[in-house]
């Protein structure tokens, strides 16, 4: 046998025995002997190197370091789910999808659990992975073909045959419970910084730059649906998945079907119960209208489908103590309390602050300066204070106060007035917000308004980020954002993180943001209560600036 075939040959062995191992969870031969047929080719191929092919089982150890990710845009858009966080909310999303439908009977869902890991693209062409790419903003990721191609249970070539010319596969890179202690354990002996939980060490792991570190993480990968493809792979969402794990792709095992939302919550309340004793973190379920057809039928939301749900777990709580409250100041002049908290960690992650919404909250919550108070990371995310302990209440507790004055620039702070008419009569009453009046004489309105009118969903000036504006201003570069039209490369160039091509690449991209639609302009300005649906509404009656 020539080392052509024997290479050929043992390739086609691994694949299977990869296929049998991460996709059936039907391991064939023992780890020994897999050890021992991937030695051989790796010899094979070092003797051989014209034969070595990209998507060969010995091609996922990482390449040379990159010096930063590239952009990829995303044909269909990655988009995000809705969330249910109580079982009326459940009900309420089966409400609309039926009422949409309006069809007999119960509607058919796929169930599966919501893995807490980083979500990515992976985008297949003849049935060969040519690239992988982050969620980033839904619209445009990250670059990371290299980084994904270390993934031992993605698949570099499709199994078997039939599959579209372009297959676009989405899933979770997620990291497994067992991995992730072993992967600390490694670093704390190592003398390295350890992880707050495995979605922290797998996003941390599949954003390195060096594909050689990302090589040497435990990251697993599971498959939840497709984006774009050439054709069609089937008429429901179970049926896909099963179609792409017959090519070899990792699904849930969890994955079940249910006839209509009572089947839904008896999964839930199952895989809730058995949540602390799977092999992976999850933070919810994920239900799916079953019938792409239906799906189809029911359309979409701003950014989210209307035929998919993510019922969250509750959040996990935990007991600390409120330091200080202190005044931070937005985009739209809203003064906004923030508790500073004596730190303590909440489901894996080290919580310090947490948002108090508006002064109306803490009222309601009869929060003081020293109480001992209920956190939550709302959805596993974002900490807020539930409850205050009053049997804990310290002597010196001090009342929570509203500045009288803006805390970053000095000008006056006032109680927003809300104004209601009706039937032509006209009330006004208190609104929950105060708001700084000094708009971009503020230094942090100026700021987060550059901030916002920069953004990718805005004007997309590439090269200036929150760093950049904010040292711009500091400098006295500009005072708003027509100022940047008036920038000149003699002032850019020699500020920290500019150079001569990245200051030239910063003019070019400001120039190009001259003709941008009317929506995104619209947008841009930061007109209170002016997102981006209202702005799109305006500028199709508008019709031109």
């Amino acid at each position: 046998m020539t080392a052509e075939s024997r290479i050929h040959e043992l390739r086609h062995e691994l694949d299977q025995h990869n296929y049998r191992y991460y996709v059936l969870d039907e391991p064939s031969v023992p780890d020994a002997e897999y050890d021992r047929l991937f030695n051989e080719l790796k010899a094979l191929e070092a003797e051989n190197p014209h034969l070595v092919t990209p998507d060969s089982p010995t091609q996922r150890v990482g390449g040379q370091a990159l010096a930063a990710f590239s952009q990829v845009r995303h044909e269909v858009p990655m988009l995000s789910l809705g969330n249910a966080f109580e079982e009326a909310d459940l009900r309420e999303f089966g409400r609309r999808v039926v009422d949409g439908l309006d069809q007999p009977g119960a509607v058919d869902f796929s169930c599966e659990p919501k893995l807490d890991g980083l979500a990515v693209s992976l985008l297949y062409r003849d049935g060969q992975l040519v690239q992988g790419a982050t969620r980033g903003d839904g619209t445009t990721g990250e670059d990371i073909s290299a980084n994904v191609r270390t993934v031992r249970n993605i698949p570099l070539k499709l199994q078997g045959e039939g599959w579209p010319a372009v297959l676009e596969v989405r899933g979770e890179v997620y990291m497994s419970k067992a991995g992730f202690d072993r992967l600390n354990a490694a670093q704390a002996e190592a003398g390295a910084k350890t992880f707050a939980n495995p979605r922290n060490a797998a996003a941390g792991s599949l954003r390195q730059l060096d594909s050689k570190i990302t090589a040497s993480r435990p990251l697993e990968f599971c498959c939840y649906g497709v984006g774009q493809v050439s054709e069609s792979i089937g008429d429901s969402h179970i049926g896909v998945l099963e179609q792409l794990k017959a090519w070899g792709m990792p699904i849930s095992r969890e994955l079940k079907h249910a006839a209509g939302i009572e089947e839904c919550l008896a999964y839930y309340r199952d895989i809730g119960e058995r949540r602390n004793n799977l092999p992976y973190e999850i933070d919810g379920v994920v239900f799916k209208v079953n019938s792409l057809a239906s799906q189809r039928e029911l359309g979409f939301r701003a950014r989210e489908p209307r035929w998919a749900i993510a019922h969250k777990f509750p959040a996990m709580e935990e007991l600390t103590e409120v330091l200080d409250v202190e005044f931070q100041v937005g985009r739209t002049g809203a003064v906004t309390p923030v508790a500073r908290l004596k730190p303590v960690k909440v489901a894996g992650v080290t919580v310090s602050n947490a948002t108090l919404h508006n002064m109306d909250e803490i009222a309601r919550l009869g929060l003081r300066i020293g109480d001992t108070v209920i956190i939550r990371r709302a959805g596993d995310v974002i900490p807020q204070v539930m409850q205050v302990v009053l049997e804990r209440r310290p002597e010196g507790a001090r009342p929570v106060a509203v500045p009288s004055e803006c805390p970053v620039c000095g000008s006056q702070v006032e109680r927003t007035q809300l104004v209601k008419r009706s039937k032509g009569k006209e009330t006004t009453s208190e609104g929950a917000v105060y708001r700084c009046v000094g708009r971009l004489a503020c230094g942090a309105q100026l700021k987060q308004a550059i901030i916002h009118y920069v953004s990718r969903r805005a004007m997309d000036i590439d090269g200036l980020g929150e760093k950049s504006v904010e040292q711009l201003v500091d400098e006295g570069l500009i005072g708003s954002p027509a100022d940047l039209y008036k920038l000149e490369f003699e002032q850019i160039v020699g500020l920290e993180g500019f150079a001569e091509v990245s200051s030239r690449k910063l003019l070019d991209a400001i120039e190009a943001s001259k003709r941008p639609s009317l929506a995104r302009f619209i947008y841009a300005l930061g007109i209170p209560d002016v997102g981006e649906e209202t702005a799109k509404v305006l500028a199709r009656s508008l019709g031109s600036l």
